[in-house]
């Protein structure tokens, strides 16, 4: 999760340090939004941005040891980031950016937050969480840095220092970004009515129509679907897009629906639509999905193939990506590709369910179960009940005449 993200505006409002007049940077570097096309271009809010990114280059140009400009640019094209999918360009370019206020301030806090975020987007969880403690140690009594910790920590698989984290961060300040992850990490400890009502805070403590509560509605919409409630998934996939039309996002989520019950054609045209959108390379991986149940290998294959090169163009960013081409080389039934890449993750992260999860389904793949068994084994040692990995548990334990327990379980 980057919720982190959503803190943003909040976070530089809550600004109290002063520019330094030691150090002086130059202003020539600064990056160019990337240019909306289609549907986002014609969002209320775009001319805005446009016309904000100008005025605050004016400013740097005027003062450029004033750091303050240079986050609210920052602020922007992460929120730029978010909205147009375009990761490959502004994430590079939002480093370029935080480089230059900590050459001028060092111990900047909001720079280290935000270059911490980043670094959490682009899936260096290792990275990110070394950034987050010094960002820390400028202001431990901020609750932002302590959401980037608890994701750092989820996602390097230190599930009882996350939670710690996670309470902090409550204590500190009750908000959004807070009951997010309070949600994520219930529904990693196997508690989904949990995860929907700490979600559900998040939706309501969200500004109807903003981006922060469409991700948290969304998310929410997704814990439904998970715990096979399609029709308030649906629900909550419609209201989000009757406020924000271009909300790709939420697309993806009835299509979702769409493909839970069966309506393939209906999921493929929805996902078309918000590809057009975004190029968020898990709609086409859906798609793709959807023509292997279909029973169209080869149109399967081919998207599969397409999405590995949009994988292929994050990773050439600086975004991790072993973990996502782990789990498509899979379903493509390329197994020794699959398990290459599980492997190069699972050296960074050994403890994380997801990355368990995923070595175990390749090597179920390889029909060697019992390697399958060891993966699966930390994969739910936290309790998950998320339907998926239960199922492939349960796989395992039948190819190793463990029925019984299987079906134990299956209900835990």
């Amino acid at each position: 999760m980057k919720l982190i993200l959503f803190a943003a505006l909040a976070l530089l409002a809550s600004c109290t340090q002063k520019p330094s007049e030691q150090t002086t940077a130059s202003t020539t570097e600064l990056p160019s939004l990337f240019v909306r096309q289609g549907e986002l271009a014609k969002a209320a809010e775009w001319p805005k941005t446009q016309q904000k990114v100008e005025e605050l280059k004016l400013q740097i140009a005027k003062k450029p040891n004033d750091v303050k400009p240079r986050l609210q640019m920052v602020v922007i094209y992460l929120s730029e980031a978010r909205v147009t999918g375009e990761h490959p360009y502004y994430y590079p370019a939002i480093l370029g950016m935080l480089d230059k206020v900590l050459t001028i301030e060092p111990k900047n806090f909001e720079a280290n937050v935000f270059q911490a975020s980043v670094k959490m987007s682009q899936h260096q969880f290792a990275e990110a969480k070394v950034v987050a403690e010094k960002a820390r140690q400028i202001n431990p009594n901020n609750a932002y840095v302590y959401g980037i910790l608890v994701d750092a920590n989820v996602e390097l698989g230190n599930y009882e220092e996350a939670v710690k984290m996670s309470d902090k961060m409550q204590t500190l300040k009750p908000s959004l970004e807070s009951y997010s992850r309070a949600s994520y990490l219930r529904e990693i400890y196997g508690d989904y009515p949990g995860s929907i009502d700490a979600m559900a805070l998040a939706v309501q403590a969200g500004l109807p129509g903003s981006e922060a509560r469409s991700w948290s509605q969304n998310t929410l919409g997704h814990l439904y679907e998970t715990t096979g409630q399609l029709a308030k998934a649906e629900a909550q996939y419609n209201e989000i897009l009757a406020l924000r039309p271009s909300y790709a996002f939420a697309m993806g989520g009835l299509a979702s629906v769409q493909k839970a019950r069966k309506q393939y054609d209906k999921a493929l045209a929805t996902l078309e639509k918000a590809a057009a959108i975004m190029p968020e390379f898990s709609f086409h991986e859906e798609m793709a999905d959807i023509y292997a149940l279909q029973g169209n290998r080869a149109k399967a294959d081919q998207k599969y193939e397409a999405v590995a090169q949009m994988l292929d163009e994050d990773a050439r960013s600086g975004h991790r990506v072993d973990l996502e081409l782990c789990k498509l080389y899979t379903k493509a039934g390329k197994p020794d590709m699959a398990l290459k890449y599980g492997l190069n993750e699972y050296t960074k992260r050994p403890q994380n369910i997801d990355v368990n999860h995923a070595l175990a389904a390749v090597y179920a793949q390889k029909n060697d179960f019992a390697k399958a068994q060891e993966h699966i084994r930390v994969a739910l040692r936290t309790g998950s009940k998320d339907p998926e990995l239960l199922e492939q548990a349960n796989t395992i334990q039948l190819a190793l005449g463990g029925s019984a327990k299987g079906k134990k379980l299956a209900l835990r």
